[in-house]
């Protein structure tokens, strides 16, 4: 049978032409999967990342308050609805821990969806544009940490995100990483190799060391997370002025913590008491 009848066959019974083998299948999904090995590594900064947001704003409310039955107390009488302010408050009261969850953030979901497919899937995206793209987030960041922080400290956000972004583009665009996510595992012969590992680094150190310890710290610092208020509360024994922390809002009031009392009370014709530490920090017991 010719060439020109074979062509002929397949082309009028598609059925019958030929499919890729099992092992070359699996081969072409191989390259297409990204490697679970290189996700675990950024599990640290998942794992630091999921304490921030989890784990800081508990440790704030016991030590802040005096323990773990004065904590869920807190929580209770807050409601669901405001737990979130916990972790608000805390970045708010904080520019250093702000900044760098942002950065850490920035980084370890550009990371994480660059090895889950994002790398291939843009592999032919002109530079010019995923530089403009990769700038998205670490802008976004700027603004928000620069509203509340100062000019300063957005600027250090941004710069900080958008450079440690550029470190996983050019990890895939010098092949020091393959578009599956694994590491080439050759050692960096240039200035532009040791500018990668320096900017891998600087993101490991700023995930697992830096940003845990500053929300340790911030959550052991005895400052309030919220409005520190000095309110009209009755006691049973006749209302007397005190200072509370701000839980929530009821009417013309507020639901909070009797720093002195230690339990949750209403207050009433609230003022700013121009102080919001509740006690000595963790490291001055």
């Amino acid at each position: 049978m010719s060439d020109e009848e074979v062509g002929r066959r397949h082309a009028e019974n598609p059925q019958e032409q030929k499919h890729p083998e099992p092992h070359e299948h699996q081969e072409q999904q191989k390259e297409r999967r990204p490697l679970k090995t290189e996700d675990r590594k950024g599990r640290p900064g998942y794992g630091v990342l999921l304490s921030v947001v989890f784990l800081v704003p508990v440790l704030k409310l016991a030590w802040t308050l005096g323990g773990g039955g004065q904590a869920g107390s807190a929580l209770l009488a807050m409601e669901p609805a405001n737990w979130p302010d916990v972790l608000i408050g805390i970045l708010l009261n904080d520019a250093l821990l702000a900044a760098l969850t942002a950065v850490v953030t920035s980084r370890v979901t550009y990371g994480y969806f660059a090895a889950r497919g994002g790398a291939q899937l843009h592999a032919g995206t002109p530079l010019h544009r995923t530089l403009a793209t990769a700038a998205l987030v670490p802008v976004t960041f700027a603004l928000l940490v620069g509203a509340f922080h100062g000019l300063g400290w957005g600027l250090v956000t941004g710069l900080v995100s958008y450079a440690l972004r550029l470190g996983v583009v050019a990890e895939y665009r010098t092949g020091s990483r393959t578009l599956g996510g694994r590491r080439a595992s050759r050692r960096p012969s240039d200035w532009r190799g040791h500018a990668i590992e320096a900017t891998r680094w600087t993101a490991l150190l700023l995930a697992v060391f830096a940003l845990p310890l500053t929300a340790l710290a911030g959550a052991l610092d005895g400052r309030s997370w919220s409005a520190v208020l000095a309110c009209d509360v009755n006691t049973g024994h006749g209302s007397e002025r005190s200072r509370v922390v701000e839980l929530g809002r009821k009417g013309t009031g507020v639901v909070g913590w009797d720093i002195e009392g230690s339990e949750v009370v209403d207050g009433v014709n609230c003022g700013e008491s121009g102080d919001d530490v509740v006690r000595d920090p963790w490291w001055r017991r």
